[in-house]
């Protein structure tokens, strides 16, 4: 048994050395699904971008512009 065992072991050993002997040569190029994949998260991050964008510049707007209430109060008093 136990020669057996080892037979098909050197045999199993013997038969994946070729494996590791490739040239590699195999295509380098990259494929049109490449591109696609890219492009599809090109369109995900630009469509996340847009409302952030709007966001931010309504942020900064809110920030630095008085709001309508504070401008009238001032106004009146300096009219009064």
């Amino acid at each position: 048994m136990k020669t057996t065992a080892k037979n098909a072991l050197l045999a199993f050993i013997g038969s994946i050395s070729t494996a590791f002997a490739a040239n590699g040569a195999e295509k380098t190029e990259p494929s049109l699904l490449l591109y696609l994949f890219l492009g599809f998260g090109a369109l995900i991050i630009v469509f996340q971008a847009i409302p952030g964008i709007m966001l931010f510049f309504s942020m900064l707007k809110g920030i630095f512009i008085a709001p309508k209430e504070q401008v009238l109060a001032k106004k009146s008093d300096k009219t009064s």
